[in-house]
């Protein structure tokens, strides 16, 4: 712990108006003091953002580390701030990440679809709506590629069958509408299912998991690369069809991934794995709880619910990383488990950890955490951290992006 995270020397909660009476009131709206920091420092952290991505990989397109991730920081902007002038700004970087697609990947975050599903949804909002059904053809296409089975695709977010799924919804929820029919959502829930009972019975699962899933031959846990976020996925409402798949094939996995919780609340990168080192989005604690809160949502057991609130005392205690400031590996990333958490309980507690998590964004770069490999991407870098100061400014609204629905 002491090398991956600096100790959190907050104050926490204490149930006092005088603990939160700085940064909101008892209806949870942000103070105009504390509300004008976040707006500060998100136009401070563009314009360094700006400048330094004059030296970023021309030819990155993805939404992880290249040109559709500002396009999405910038299409989010305008949707807090209604100020025309990003819309423009996501324009560009949409141009440039439609212009060096991977021809390879098909997911939001580090494929094609993503740039496509971006862009679909920049020129429906400047009303190019013949660029943008040109967009939501291309990303169509992808479609029968990703619900085969013999397709080599993995299951997972990052690079597998939910990456693209979530290209799907992001889609629907920016246009307002059933833009793409919920069939196409299903199919590759159903191609995800059979995918997990395969594996499951090959890797003799099917008594502790109905349901099993690996990426390059490892049993991830976390939201990007494992379990939880797949899980996450298959329970959102609707996505997959019959009742009978969600509770014999997907609570019951859903049960032994909690299993491996360690003592503390954190969980493992894989199965089989007992370090209990990493608090991240991708790996640990803070990605696992948005399957935990699903998992209550869906099936109201009281456990879930109190293992999602382990999680966040696992953030709140070990989630200010020597990584830095970002999402998939930073305080920004984590501090949306406190979002997430305030959202269903409506606890003050929540929105008071998730603001001095932006307290200490509000200081970026002088704790002495590392720089990122891509320092101002969307999600190892200055991007994401001014997308969730964004985000705050509007909590019951936030949202981790390209992830949580």
């Amino acid at each position: 712990m002491e090398q991956r995270a600096i100790k959190n020397a907050y104050k926490d909660y204490d149930g006092t108006p005088s603990c939160t009476q700085a940064y909101f009131d008892p209806q949870g709206r942000l103070t105009p003091n504390f509300a004008g920091r976040l707006s500060g420092k998100v136009a401070e952290l563009l314009e360094q953002m700006e400048h330094g991505l004059k030296s970023a990989d021309s030819g990155d397109c993805s939404g992880y580390t290249g040109w559709a991730g500002i396009a999405l920081l910038y299409l989010h902007l305008y949707n807090v701030y209604r100020d025309s002038s990003y819309l423009q700004r996501a324009l560009e970087f949409v141009n440039r990440s439609l212009s060096c697609l991977t021809r390879r990947w098909v997911t939001f975050l580090c494929g094609d679809a993503g740039p496509l599903a971006v862009a679909a949804v920049v020129f429906h909002k400047l009303q190019r709506d013949k660029e943008a059904d040109d967009c939501l053809g291309r990303l169509l296409r992808l479609h029968q590629s990703v619900v085969k089975q013999d397709s080599r695709v993995p299951d997972e977010v990052l690079y597998g069958r939910m990456g693209y799924l979530y290209s799907l919804v992001f889609v629907n929820e920016q246009f307002g509408q059933e833009k793409i029919p919920m069939q196409y959502i299903q199919q590759i829930c159903d191609s995800v299912i059979v995918s997990g009972e395969s594996l499951s019975m090959k890797s003799r699962y099917q008594e502790k998991s109905p349901l099993m899933y690996e990426w390059f031959q490892e049993q991830y846990v976390g939201a990007a690369h494992g379990l939880a976020g797949i899980y996450y996925f298959l329970m959102q409402p609707g996505f997959v069809v019959s009742q009978d798949k969600l509770v014999g094939l997907v609570k019951p996995s859903v049960d032994f991934l909690c299993q491996l919780k360690f003592p503390s609340g954190n969980y493992p990168p894989c199965i089989g794995d007992t370090r209990d080192l990493l608090v991240h989005w991708c790996h640990g604690a803070p990605g696992v709880i948005y399957m935990l809160i699903q998992a209550y949502k869906m099936f109201g057991v009281d456990q879930y619910l109190s293992d999602a609130v382990q999680c966040g005392e696992v953030i709140w205690q070990r989630g200010l990383l020597k990584k830095g400031y970002g999402l998939c590996h930073g305080a920004g990333g984590n501090a949306y488990g406190f979002l997430a958490l305030y959202k269903l309980t409506q606890d003050a507690k929540y929105l008071y950890r998730a603001c001095k998590f932006a307290e200490w964004c509000l200081d970026y770069g002088k704790h002495g955490c590392r720089t990122p490999d891509t320092p101002f991407s969307l999600f190892e870098g200055m991007a994401g951290t001014i997308y969730f100061l964004a985000d705050l400014l509007q909590p019951m609204k936030s949202k981790f992006p390209a992830f949580e629905l």
